[in-house]
């Protein structure tokens, strides 16, 4: 039987990216600058970051599908069909997001950063330092 937990989404992605079909499969692949916007009650956690940071933000992929379990890796179907837990595809159990970005500008509650590939209004549920 599989144990259930709860995560708190701590913020939000704001992006150009609107839609998934739009992102970008992987960070070097030419993701736009975007904000981490961080929920009020939250906002002194980040209160040490500084520009130039490096980070790891991980979110929750809310628009991936949670059934799929093997896919053709970054949609190429030439590639054989692969277990998620090999791939960085966001369709798996738990579509947690993993992000390595660089912080351009902080402003008290948002992070602007380089580097993520994830669409507008996607869930933050979390920040660790880069290191």
């Amino acid at each position: 039987m599989a144990e259930e937990y709860r995560l708190r989404v701590i913020g939000r992605v704001e992006s150009a990216l609107r839609r998934r079909e739009d992102a970008p499969k992987q960070h070097g692949d030419g993701a736009p600058d975007a904000s981490v916007v961080i929920d009020p009650p939250f906002a002194d956690a980040a209160s040490d970051i500084r520009p130039g940071d490096r980070i790891v933000l991980l979110t929750w992929l809310h628009l991936s599908d949670r059934d799929v379990l093997r896919v053709h890796p970054r949609g190429d179907e030439s590639r054989p069909l692969t277990g998620v837990f090999s791939t960085r595809s966001p369709a798996r159990p738990n579509p947690v997001g993993l992000h390595h970005v660089e912080v351009l500008s902080v402003e008290p509650g948002r992070l602007h950063v380089r580097g993520l590939e994830a669409v507008d209004g996607t869930p933050v549920v979390d920040v660790k330092p880069d290191r």
